[in-house]
């Protein structure tokens, strides 16, 4: 591992203060993994509380979960069937990601502006291999770019291979960065972390905890996990509300994942139905951080075993422990609702 900058609790104390108004952040995400990043996405570029530098696509591919790996030989990764499409591999996945990312810009009337950026077409080889890309490139000389005290937040809503890569090639920007992540258990459960952002890409995981780059954890489970959406709720506040509005109902009526989880489409239309819109934590948290409380904690190991692992002498991170459920979903309805009759929101731009 490279030789990053060590600070000491103090600094930790500062640099993970509750962020300012309107923050200054780039977005990492696999937008077209499921539903939730196309939502959080949409929130983030609806709200004005937020100076969006840029969105990078992060690679994904589920095909560490497919129950028969062969049947994966030969697919055609262009078009592939309906039922494999999840299991496509990582680069694959970013460059459907990266789609994704213009398309929910298209969707919001608004244009990207040179703003969407390609990342890693693989995950990281090894700790100390990184993986360029031209978001890597932008994400370094953007947090180089923060020279006053406010930090560049790195909004990481998929696996983080694209900021392991950029934390590799730049180890000095750690102190310009902080990293709000979604993913795996509390840090003090003793469950493994069956997560799909940490699982996929292990290696880079583990640099990001270890690294000592700020870093603000929002646990998926039981924590973002409480940020359903039933399927009324979604045909009342979304389905009409513009063409966006349209797109995240399609979405949502449709899940990609059901093929791959045995998700029977006609019951799960009946009405009595929901579905984790998990992303959505940390817009949340930078918008108004009263709406995820948190606090500060002691870093943890990740195990061989994907278990947490706790150590009284590692650096503080900031851990979310609760959520504002109906205060985010309430926010995100008004604004989709505002953009869709053209009044009151705006982008980030």
């Amino acid at each position: 591992m490279p030789d990053f900058p060590r600070q000491d609790d103090a600094w930790y104390r500062n640099r993970l203060a509750l962020p300012p108004a309107r923050p200054r952040l780039v977005i990492d995400t696999d937008a077209a993994n499921e539903i939730d990043d196309q939502f959080a996405l949409a929130w983030a570029l609806l709200s004005p509380q937020l100076d969006i530098q840029a969105v990078y696509a992060a690679p994904f591919s589920f095909a560490h979960r497919c129950p028969t790996p062969a049947r994966l030989e030969g697919v055609d990764w262009v078009r592939p069937p309906r039922a494999l499409a999840p299991y496509n591999p990582p680069g694959v996945g970013m460059v459907r990601s990266y789609q994704e990312i213009l398309t929910v810009y298209e969707k919001l009337g608004k244009a990207p502006g040179g703003k969407v950026f390609r990342g890693s077409a693989g995950y990281l080889p090894s700790p100390t291999e990184p993986l360029a890309s031209e978001a890597v490139d932008h994400l370094i000389a953007t947090a180089r770019a923060c020279t006053g005290p406010e930090p560049l937040y790195v909004v990481a809503l998929g696996c983080v291979t694209n900021i392991a890569s950029a934390l590799l090639l730049a180890p000095d920007i750690a102190n310009q960065i902080v990293v709000v992540w979604t993913s795996g258990y509390p840090s003090h459960a003793p469950q493994v972390n069956d997560s799909f952002n940490l699982e996929q890409d292990l290696a880079a995981s583990r640099l990001l905890l270890d690294c000592g780059v700020p870093h603000v954890y929002l646990p998926g489970f039981q924590v973002g996990a409480q940020l359903r959406l039933s399927l009324p709720e979604v045909e009342r506040h979304v389905q009409d509300a513009g063409t966006m509005g349209d797109y995240l109902h399609q979405l949502y009526a449709h899940n990609p994942l059901w093929p791959m989880l045995g998700v029977d489409a006609r019951q799960a239309r009946s009405g009595v139905y929901s579905w984790v819109i998990w992303d959505l934590i940390n817009i949340a948290w930078l918008i108004n951080p009263d709406w995820v409380p948190s606090s500060l904690v002691r870093t943890p190991r990740l195990g061989p075993d994907r278990r947490w692992q706790a150590d009284p002498y590692r650096h503080l991170m900031r851990e979310a422990h609760a959520v504002q459920r109906d205060a985010i979903f309430g926010d995100f309805f008004a604004k989709l609702k505002a953009n869709s009759i053209g009044t009151g929101a705006t982008s980030a731009d």
